[in-house]
């Protein structure tokens, strides 16, 4: 993984006023590629293992053609947080990285 990639804890809350300075992404901590910046390897491996972190994703996240940009961003990291809270097996992680202005 990159070092801009970072960790961020389940205590991470975004509010909806505010403009995310940073984008988030769901992976696991057994996975080496970085999601943001090897996304093709990162997939391959998440599917091979039977995670499917990404049909995971769009299973518990809220989405619809009536949010804007920012509310899909906000929602996919609740769902991002909420997968992270109730994952039994302990192997689901959040990933960050700052937006270029």
């Amino acid at each position: 993984m990159s070092n801009e990639a970072v960790t961020a804890s389940n205590n991470d809350v975004s509010v909806k006023n505010q403009v995310m300075d940073y984008e988030c992404m769901l992976t696991t901590v057994d996975n080496p590629y970085d999601p943001f910046e090897q996304f093709t390897s990162w997939f391959l491996f998440d599917t091979e293992k039977g995670y499917n972190s990404c049909g995971k994703l769009m299973r518990i996240a809220k989405l619809s053609d009536d949010l804007t940009e920012k509310e899909e961003d906000v929602e996919i990291e609740r769902a991002i947080d909420e997968i992270i809270k109730y994952d039994p097996l302990d192997i689901y992680m959040k990933v960050t990285r700052k937006l270029t202005p």
